[in-house]
C-alpha cells in the first residue's frame, strides 16, 4: 500500500549532473528514513545516501562530496542531486523507505521500481 515512484534518471556524460526524485504516497513518510540504493549489471546492490526524517544524512564513500540527497516531508519527495558524475555511476537507482535505529542503521522494507541512470565517458 505504500508507493515509491522514481523519475530523473536518463543518459549522461561524465562530469555531469542529474537529480533523481522519489514522491511516495501511503505510509508514514515523515516518521520514516529514506534512501537511495544502486544496482549495476553483475554487481551488488549498494547504499548509496541515507536520510532521517530529521535530516541527518549518510553517504557511500563513493559518493561523498558529490552526492547530494535531501527530502520534503511536506511534498512526501526524496531527492538525490548528482554531480561530477563518473561512468562507475552507471546502475539503476532505487529509492527506499524504512525504519532508522538510534544508532543510524537504516533498514530499506519499501522499494520503488528503479530508474536507469548511465554515465558515459
Amino acid at each position: 500500500q505504500v508507493q515509491l515512484v522514481e523519475s530523473g534518471g536518463g543518459s549522461v556524460q561524465a562530469g555531469g549532473s542529474l537529480r533523481l526524485s522519489c514522491a511516495a504516497s501511503g505510509g508514514f513518510f515523515s516518521s520514516n528514513a529514506m534512501g537511495w540504493y544502486r544496482q549495476a549489471p553483475g554487481k551488488q546492490r549498494e547504499m548509496v545516501a541515507v536520510i532521517s526524517r530529521s535530516g541527518t544524512t549518510n553517504y557511500a564513500d563513493s559518493v561523498k562530496g558529490r552526492f547530494i540527497i535531501s527530502r520534503d516531508n511536506g511534498k512526501n519527495m526524496v531527492y538525490l542531486e548528482m554531480n561530477s558524475l563518473k561512468p562507475e555511476d552507471t546502475a539503476v537507482y532505487y529509492c527506499n523507505k524504512g525504519p532508522m535505529t538510534t544508532a543510524g542503521s537504516y533498514y530499506p522494507v519499501e522499494w520503488g521500481q528503479g530508474t536507469q541512470v548511465t554515465v558515459s565517458s
